[in-house]
């Protein structure tokens, strides 16, 4: 007997889109002209069925990577969906509706064994490559294996098929042997060219969420250049790279003749081409927001802090701007193998002194998000303010406990003090005003602070993200941002948490925390199917976790958005916690 995970799938959410588009105000859309404060969270503004022009976006950094297999950062996520399609994906809906699990290259929901331990998922036949070949089941096996085994995996993005596939424990990855790249992953069996069986070592009930992301976008063997395939993916989805890209020259789209719109539930493919300008220093893209000179800030992030203030006071300029609640947690990782922060008194120190007050201002305040006390957002199931176990001795200034922290820095042999360096990302300018305001805050203590700046599209795979480089440039800070890969407790604690997680490069789990309990913890969850003692273990860990004092709590974030006129069909998207790129469209003709 078998069971779906999904339920019954509803009319595609393109189709969706574009009925609700056939007017400009109802409650399908509105227009951009009677657009208002907020109302991307929850209708569809500038609702449009009209195509062509070109959707512009830009970003302060270059891009992680083009590669869906090689993708962290959530924007990526969001973005590679216009050139690569996945086995399954999120409704393209605003509010509640958006976290929807519906197919994409599936046929319709997996079927899942009574054990939980084995899903069949059927892929929809015709599909097709750009060069006109057919996606085949084995396309999609051979995308999870190159992004997730051997010494030779992709290091960017998560590890979870690797994790959680059974009898593949021994396979060393497509690269070793070459005339047959797929020998000995067993865990993923493809009996015909629309079929994939997936064999789990134990009931993981959130799989579902495993199979939206990137790396099951297929790749077909004979095209894969590792880490160089990026330059020019093999498109599946409904635009297709224009040349090849090369790092910090931009990227264009254009469209894909061979993709089948028919076939898809969420992409509405309204621009004609699609560039991606790279190395815009943010206050030049928020200007170019503003002036309609730009569509999109990639990043997704939002308004940096000077033109989040001034636009915020403007009425007129207030009715294109979104500010929901992202579920991003911007926090302080403080490194467990670092000196002397591998004692726990010193990291207790370190959360003691930060004034939360000084770095939720330099956030852009209220506008910018909450000061947080626990690891779970409020948005994440779990999250419970019984977690926080270093509350401010004021909690309204919440402006830090300096007598306490000077009594542990006695506790951890540093009476007086230590001195360590604190890594963020140089082209954010929110996360340097907050190293700033972290810097002024734990001086107060005795604790010196040395900023180091470095780009965000090496930031989680050769600095923070590499353990070898925070060890040997002492980075016993880092200022990180985090979003739930998908919104349950293990969905997002997991890669930062799990010592299990803890990779050479790409590593997510920054202040290396590797403890038993947690991690036994993080083993159990993943099997329980109850959704309520799944969020009271998810408590647990969060409230563990800080007793360790490995993340100072920061900003629950809210970004403040912007869509200027010229962008259409524009709603934020409660899964990919941005704007939906997939069904974005444009007035501009240039």
């Amino acid at each position: 007997m078998k069971r779906t995970a999904l339920g019954t799938v509803a009319a595609t959410a393109a189709t969706a889109l574009l009925l609700s588009a056939c007017g400009t105000g109802g409650d399908g859309g509105t227009g951009a002209s009677d657009a208002e404060f907020d109302q991307g969270q929850t209708e569809i503004v500038n609702a449009s069925e009209e195509q062509g022009g070109t959707l512009r976006f830009a970003i302060s950094a270059n891009m992680e990577s083009t590669d869906p297999g090689n993708v962290y950062y959530g924007y990526m996520w969001n973005f590679s969906r216009l050139y690569a399609r996945t086995l399954y994906t999120y409704d393209a809906q605003p509010g509640e509706a958006g976290q929807k699990v519906v197919p994409d290259l599936a046929e319709g929901d997996p079927e899942v064994s009574e054990d939980g331990k084995t899903w069949t998922v059927k892929l929809k036949p015709g599909m097709k490559y750009e060069d006109g070949s057919e996606i085949t089941a084995e396309d999609v096996k051979y995308a999870i294996a190159r992004s997730n085994f051997g010494p030779e995996a992709l290091p960017n993005g998560p590890k979870y098929y690797q994790e959680h596939l059974a009898d593949s424990d021994d396979y060393e990855g497509p690269y070793e042997d070459t005339d047959d790249p797929l020998e000995g992953f067993d865990g993923i069996e493809t009996p015909d060219d629309h079929t994939m069986v997936f064999h789990l070592k134990k009931p993981f009930y959130d799989f579902k969420y495993v199979m939206v992301q990137p790396q099951s976008a297929p790749v077909p063997a004979d095209a894969d250049k590792g880490e160089q395939y990026q330059k020019h993916v093999v498109s599946s989805g409904p635009y297709k790279f224009d040349g090849d890209y090369t790092p910090g020259s931009g990227l264009n789209l254009v469209r894909n003749e061979e993709w089948d719109a028919e076939s898809d539930p969420v992409r509405t493919a309204l621009p004609d081409q699609i560039t991606v300008q790279e190395g815009v220093e943010q206050n030049e893209i928020d200007q170019r927001l503003e002036s309609g000179d730009l569509d999109v800030d990639l990043g997704g992030t939002g308004l940096g802090p000077a033109k989040k203030g001034e636009l915020l006071q403007d009425e007129d300029a207030k009715t294109r701007i979104d500010n929901p609640v992202n579920g991003a947690h911007y926090y302080l990782t403080v490194n467990t193998q670092v000196e002397p922060l591998d004692t726990l008194e010193c990291r207790q120190a370190v959360q003691y002194a930060l004034n939360r007050s000084a770095v939720h201002r330099a956030w852009g305040g209220s506008a910018g998000g909450a000061m947080a006390n626990t690891i779970l957002p409020p948005v994440v199931p779990g999250h419970d303010e019984e977690s926080a176990v270093y509350p401010a001795e004021d909690p309204e200034a919440q402006e830090g406990n300096v007598p306490e922290a000077e009594a542990k820095l006695e506790e951890c042999g540093e009476d007086g003090g230590f001195e360590t360096n604190l890594g963020v990302r140089s082209d954010r300018p929110a996360e340097v005003s907050a190293a700033e305001a972290i810097q002024e805050g734990l001086k107060r203590a005795g604790i010196t602070v040395n900023i180091k700046q470095y780009p965000s599209d090496t930031f989680t795979n050769t600095q923070a993200g590499s353990p070898s480089f925070v060890h040997k440039e002492e980075l016993g800070l880092n200022i990180y941002g985090w979003m739930p890969d998908w919104n349950t407790g293990y969905g997002y604690m997991s890669k930062i948490l799990d010592g299990d997680a803890i990779k050479d490069a790409g590593n997510s789990n920054i202040s290396e925390l590797d403890n038993e309990e947690i991690n036994e913890l993080f083993d159990e969850i993943t099997a329980i199917e109850d959704p309520e003692e799944r969020d009271a273990m998810s408590k647990k860990i969060d409230k563990l976790a800080m007793e360790q004092a490995v993340i100072v709590p920061m900003v629950y974030h809210k970004a403040v958005l912007y869509r200027p006129d010229t962008l259409t069909n524009v709603f934020f998207n409660q899964s990919w916690k941005m704007y939906d790129y997939a069904t974005l469209g444009t007035t501009n003709t240039g």
